[in-house]
């Protein structure tokens, strides 16, 4: 008797963080205070070129642009490179399936 372990093959885990990361922002509440894990914000630094990213995207997500670009003016160039990031690596997982 043989018993076949069949192999599974995960999509990488940055898949699973950046698409949880947007459904995050999607449904957070733009305005409402937040935590920070930025450790420039915990140093005290007031400012960082990501400072306010986060709350942009969530802005974005619920149709408020012009609070999106008063946050953060990198918002847009942010979101295609993580919606680029998602689908480049979709791509490879489906790739790696047909192998």
């Amino acid at each position: 008797m043989y018993i076949y372990f069949v192999k599974k093959r995960l999509p990488p885990f940055e898949l699973f963080i950046w698409i949880l990361a947007l459904i995050l922002l999607a449904i957070s509440t733009p305005g409402a205070s937040h935590f920070t894990l930025c450790p420039l914000a915990n140093l005290g630094i007031t400012w960082c070129p990501g400072c306010g990213l986060g709350r942009a995207i969530s802005h974005v997500f619920h149709g408020e642009i012009k609070q999106a670009l008063a946050l953060n003016w990198f918002v847009f160039p942010a979101l295609i490179i993580l919606l680029f990031r998602i689908a480049q690596l979709s791509k490879q997982f489906i790739l790696s399936l047909k192998n």
